[in-house]
Parts: C-alpha cells; structure tokens; sequence
C-alpha cells in the first residue's frame, strides 16, 4: 500500500461514510433527547452527546435542526408502523377488532406511552415546521393503509384519526380513559351506518 493509500484509508476510517448506522443512530439519539426535553430544546450538539459522536457529524448529516426533526419523525413513524403492522399479522382472523384496538390503545398509552408522547411531539412539531409535514403525512397514509386492510376506505381512514384522537387525548389526560370508554368508541365506529 503505497503513502497516498494508507493516507486516504486513514481519512475514510473515520469519516462518516466508514459508519453506515451512524445517520440513524444520530436520528435515534433526537429522539431520545425529544424525550428528554422536548423539540424546543433540540440541539445538534445535545444530540451529538446523546449519540456519542463528535458534533460534526450531527451537522454533516443534518445541516438544519429541521432536517434533523424531520429524520427524527420518519424514524419514530416507521419505528411505529413496524410495530403496528407486527400487531395485525398476530392479530387472529377472527379477532374482535374493536376490543383489539382498545389493548392497543391502552398499551400505548400504558408501558409504551413515554415512546407515545415523543412520537405525538413530533408529529405535532410539523404544525409550525414545514420540514416535517411529509412525514406527518407518510404516517398519516400508512395508519390510513394498515386500518383500511381490515375495513373499507373510509372506515379506514375514520380507524386512523380515531386511534390518533385517542392518543393523543390519553397523553395529556390523567387518568388515562377507561378501557370501557376507548372500547365503546371503536365499538361506535365500526358499527355498520344502516345500524346507527
């Protein structure tokens, strides 16, 4: 290996490109620093810290800290979206679907309500961050889809904005509601029209 190559492999042995986790990694670590102290007080620098990589990088991957939000959100959307399609492949043909909807809702609203909170923090954040509306959108599409495959479109899309609905009023209410209360509204909203 000549001087020239050992030079430029000495360079790329620590460039950003050698870690090719290092993007989400740093995606990941906005999250948890939303987490930690909400989408005013995110810097590149904590993020960095968070991360465990030099602050450089956070700004070599994310030149704004709304490109950085914005990754931040398509990863807590997709983290989410995995985790809901998980759900539904384990969930029984026969299922109830309105009592397994209400598990879901209470579950995130119960030991996965601190991930709940950090997503619903993004995703609001999209209101006054037009770098983030794309991937409050994508989400938005993809519940829409994932609801749909077990009803109709509109019932889909009626599914989504409940589920969110229910999410978002459960983080911010103490106590959380009644699995009798979530239970009924999805009741209500997959009742056939010709029954109301």
């Amino acid at each position: 290996m000549s001087v020239t190559e050992s030079t430029a492999a000495g360079k790329d042995a620590g460039s950003p490109r050698r870690d090719p986790t290092r993007r989400e990694r740093i995606a990941r670590a906005a999250i948890t620093v939303v987490a930690e102290r909400g989408v005013d007080k995110v810097t590149h620098r904590a993020v960095a810290a968070q991360a465990g990589v030099p602050l450089g990088s956070t700004t070599y991957h994310f030149s704004t800290l709304d490109d950085l939000l914005a990754v931040a959100l398509q990863q807590a959307a997709q983290d989410n979206v995995v985790q809901l399609r998980q759900w539904a492949a384990e969930l029984p043909a026969n299922a109830d679907l309105a009592a397994a909807l209400t598990d879901l809702v209470l579950e995130f609203l119960g030991p996965e309500r601190a991930r709940t909170v950090v997503e619903h923090e993004l995703y609001v954040a999209a209101l006054h961050r037009p770098a983030l509306q794309q991937a409050s959108t994508e989400w938005d599409v993809a519940l829409v889809e994932l609801f749909t495959s077990y009803t109709d479109s509109v019932t889909g899309r009626m599914l989504s904005t409940v589920f969110c609905g229910l999410l978002l009023q459960g983080i911010v209410r103490d106590p959380i509601p009644p699995r009798d209360e979530v239970e009924a509204i999805f009741r209500r909203a997959l009742r056939p029209v010709a029954e109301g």
